[in-house]
């Protein structure tokens, strides 16, 4: 994706402009902040969230993929972050997109959706075939992720039924088996 992309996000009282970029030396501080703050727990606020080391962990993995970990930027200030990294269906890539988060004080303004737009069409522009995920059934489908198991996908635990999630990309040929997500998510 070359230079930045610009989008427009609108809440009921909230008109921001959103640049979406992939990730930079530097950011990542602010990015481990966006997701202590995003994932914070009411019941234990001083602990930090697992999203935070998950986010390190993948990092430091061989599945990083340094141009699919994008941060939303406002004001020149880090209010969101999305990360997607290899993973596999039997022999064939995929990848998985998560954690997505975005500061509290952005929620509902557009900058979650502009991180999953632009996600989506960088591991398209790049020829990747496929991404999968882990989330809400209510939220994804407005970005085209359907069940995996409706394409063959099959989840490494079977409690999480429909909310594991696929978008098939234009590089996708149909393959099917269980999806191998990187190591540190077995660390969660």
């Amino acid at each position: 994706m070359g230079g930045s992309r610009q989008d427009r996000a609108q809440s009921e009282t909230v008109r921001v402009t959103v640049t979406i970029r992939p990730e930079r030396q530097g950011d990542e501080p602010a990015i481990r902040h966006v997701h202590a703050e995003a994932f914070r727990s009411r019941e234990a606020p001083a602990d930090e969230p697992p999203e935070v080391g998950l986010v390190d962990g993948l990092r430091r993995s061989a599945a990083w993929i340094p141009e699919l970990s994008m941060v939303a930027v406002v004001d020149d200030a880090v209010v969101g972050h999305v990360v997607t990294t290899r993973a596999h269906v039997e022999g064939d890539p995929a990848l998985v997109l998560g954690p997505i988060g975005v500061l509290p004080s952005h929620q509902g303004a557009g900058v979650g959706s502009a991180l999953m737009e632009a996600t989506i069409e960088v591991a398209d522009h790049i020829g990747e075939p496929l991404i999968v995920l882990l989330g809400s059934t209510d939220y994804y489908p407005r970005f085209g992720f359907v069940p995996a198991a409706a394409i063959g996908i099959i989840a490494p635990h079977p409690e999480w039924g429909d909310n594991l999630q696929a978008l098939p990309l234009h590089a996708y040929h149909p393959f099917a088996g269980p999806v191998r997500f990187p190591p540190p998510f077995d660390e969660l």
